[in-house]
């Protein structure tokens, strides 16, 4: 098993604005409830399974389906995000997210209702779409079910981009009502046309190799297994999972 994660105080410092008030009874030890929440989230644990120094699993479980049902660890993120001072360059991409079978308990009409969870060529999968810096830092995530295009995530995602120069995009976003929109908030496409295209849409080749950085962000949260296979039915609480992962690799 891997070594145990504790949040540094600075860490802590960051994250505190962010804490609900605590009504009544104090909360126990947010340093080692979070901790805890975290390790198991990397490694993919049942919370059953977290080690004792984390405290009661029934603790860490509680703690992580009222925050994330609250939206708790998405407003972390998103609020050091936005932070990021990002004034030149921007991309978007989505990638696909298996999911596991304790997931996709579908049968019936109760058990397929607003999962988020769509049967493609490569099974039960949740598509997450992605806007990310220059630096491959995310900025803003939205979830999906896996058949849903990357149209439906652009959609999602444009109306909170920030004021840049450039967004950079593959293919699968060459649309002409996304080229307007972004036309309209002063941001330059670098987004090769599709082969359909009668008319070749030019693009900068140099700066549309940066794209990389997008595909190495979705490597870097994969390797937290609680976000490369969804256990989660919630969608919310899968959400929660990932942009914890972004809170704790790009932004403490």
């Amino acid at each position: 098993m891997s070594e145990l994660f504790w949040l540094s105080d600075p860490q802590m410092a960051r994250l505190e604005p962010f804490f609900p008030k605590s009504h009544g009874k104090p909360r126990v030890d947010d340093r080692r409830v979070l901790s805890g929440i975290i390790f198991i989230n990397r490694n993919g644990l049942r919370r059953r399974d977290a080690p004792a120094a984390y405290g009661p699993h029934k603790t860490l479980y509680n703690r992580w389906k009222r925050w994330s049902d609250k939206g708790i660890f998405a407003r972390m993120m998103s609020g050091l995000a936005a932070e990021h001072g990002e004034e030149k360059t921007v991309m978007i991409d989505a990638t696909y997210l298996k999911a596991h079978r304790t997931a996709t308990s579908m049968g019936g009409e109760k058990g397929g209702r607003g999962r988020l969870i769509g049967r493609t060529k490569g099974g039960m999968n949740t598509k997450l779409h992605a806007i990310c810096d220059s630096q491959g830092r995310p900025l803003n995530l939205f979830v999906t079910a896996g058949q849903v295009s990357d149209y439906i995530g652009a959609r999602a995602l444009v109306r909170s981009l920030p004021k840049v120069d450039w967004l950079l995009g593959d293919r699968g976003y060459d649309a002409d009502w996304f080229r307007d929109a972004l036309k309209d908030k002063g941001i330059r496409a670098c987004i090769p046309g599709r082969k359909q295209r009668k008319k070749p849409v030019k693009y900068d080749k140099r700066r549309y190799k940066r794209r990389n950085r997008i595909e190495i962000m979705f490597g870097r949260l994969k390797d937290w297994r609680r976000v490369a296979t969804r256990y989660d039915r919630c969608p919310k609480v899968f959400l929660s999972a990932i942009a914890l992962a972004a809170l704790v690799i790009y932004w403490l």
